[in-house]
Parts: C-alpha cells; sequence; structure tokens
C-alpha cells in the first residue's frame, strides 16, 4: 500500500509541476508591441497616402472613360439611325445607286426580218413581263429609259403611248439598265436573260432584245418624283399607345 502511495503521490506533483510550468511560460512571454520609431510610422503612413491618391486617379480616369464611352455610343446610336435611313432610302429608290450588272436594249427589228409594220414604241405589257422577270432573276436595281423603276411605278398606256410615271417612252432605243448585287449575280443575271422567253415576245413585236455585260460599274439614278403612298396615314398622339 506504501509503494501505491508514493506512486500516487509522485504522479500528481509531476502534473501539477507540469501545469505550473505552462502557467509560468505563458505569463513570462509578452505581448508584440509595435516597436517602430517614429520616422518610420511616418513613412508608412505617406506610403498609405501616396497608395489612396493613387487608387483616386484611376477611379477618376475610370470615371473620364465611362463618360466617352457613353458619349461615343450616343454617337454611334446616331451613325446607325443615319446609315439606316441611307439603306432605307436605297431600298426605296431614293438614292443613286452604283454597282454590277448588265445593260439590255430595246431597238427595232431590220426591215429585212420585220413580220409587219416596223416597231416604233414598246407595249407596257412588255415592259411589265420584262421586269417582273428580271425581279424573278434578283435584280437588286432597275431603269428603264433614264426613269428608276420602283414598287409603286406605273407602266401604262396613255393615248396610245407607253408612260413610265407620266413620263413618255416615245423613242427608240430604250436602255434597261439593271444592277444586280456582286458580279456573281450580274454573270448569273446575264446567263438566264440570254436564254429569256421575253427576247421572243419582243420579236413578235418586231423589237430586238440585246443583252451586254457591262465592264465599268454601272450607275442608276434616284426616283426623283413625290412617292405615293395609299392607306397609310400618321398616327395622332393620343392613338396607339402614348407619345
Amino acid at each position: 500500500m506504501d509503494s501505491k502511495k508514493k506512486f500516487s503521490f509522485t504522479f500528481i506533483t509531476v502534473v501539477i509541476g507540469f501545469m505550473i510550468a505552462i502557467q509560468f511560460q505563458t505569463v513570462k512571454e509578452p505581448a508584440v508591441r509595435d516597436t517602430r520609431d517614429t520616422w518610420q510610422l511616418r513613412a508608412d503612413i505617406l506610403k498609405e497616402k501616396e497608395l489612396q491618391l493613387k487608387l483616386l486617379r484611376e477611379i477618376s480616369s475610370n470615371e473620364e472613360k465611362i463618360a466617352q464611352y457613353e458619349t461615343k455610343r450616343k454617337q454611334s446610336k446616331e451613325q446607325v439611325l443615319r446609315e439606316t435611313l441611307e439603306e432605307l432610302k436605297r431600298e426605296a429608290g431614293l438614292s443613286e445607286v452604283t454597282g454590277p450588272g448588265i445593260i439590255i436594249s430595246i431597238e427595232p427589228v431590220h426591215e429585212e426580218l420585220l413580220l409587219g409594220k416596223q416597231a416604233d414604241s414598246v407595249s407596257p405589257d412588255l415592259l411589265k413581263r420584262l421586269v417582273n422577270e428580271l425581279n424573278m432573276y434578283d435584280a437588286q436595281h432597275i431603269s428603264i429609259g433614264g426613269r428608276r423603276i420602283i414598287n409603286t411605278t406605273v407602266i401604262r398606256d396613255i393615248n396610245r403611248e407607253t408612260m413610265i410615271d407620266g413620263f413618255a417612252l416615245n423613242h427608240l432605243p430604250i436602255e434597261v439598265k439593271v444592277i444586280t448585287e456582286n458580279a456573281q449575280s450580274a454573270e448569273k443575271l446575264f446567263n438566264r436573260m440570254q436564254v429569256s422567253n421575253s427576247a421572243e415576245e419582243f420579236f413578235i413585236d418586231n423589237l430586238r432584245v440585246k443583252v451586254e455585260k457591262s465592264a465599268e460599274p454601272i450607275t442608276i439614278p434616284a426616283y426623283d418624283e413625290a412617292l405615293r403612298i395609299r392607306y397609310m396615314e400618321p398616327v395622332k398622339p393620343d392613338e396607339g399607345g402614348k407619345s
């Protein structure tokens, strides 16, 4: 029993000593203190201020860039609107256009090949069929006798005279200019018109159709008459929603 008591006493003593040693070590270690001198602190503060000034400059620079981007964005919107307007005018035939294409000449048949009286004009029906055929073959812009053909163009007979939007085609030959999207489309159109039935229809009326490829870009004038718009009127401010 004595040996067991001695062992227990020794163990408790060791544990208590170990705990006292740990507590003493914890108390002994001092808290970390800022030992920098005044000049070093001033230098650090100066660095912080320089960093802050640099950040402020970057913020100001970025704000200026944002303002410039906003200005450019507004200007680009205006430019897009202008380009859209020009494109719409071009598609409507209200602006002069230049591009690749073909030239078709309508002229009287020589006397030795005549099947009757020599022709001195072209019927509106033949011109309408020709325009429809050209549009079917992807013609983008057409002029007949120097007059621009648009969606509202009227080709008709008035007092036995063929008129295009009120202008008479009273002489032969008549030149038909056609502009296509690109040179490849112009080549396709030329080949199609070479085998077109239009030539036969014109020949019945004692007219010859000649199709030529143009080596130079073709220019077609703008439509210079007032557009006739039917079945459409501007919406009043109190109709169709708020404005």
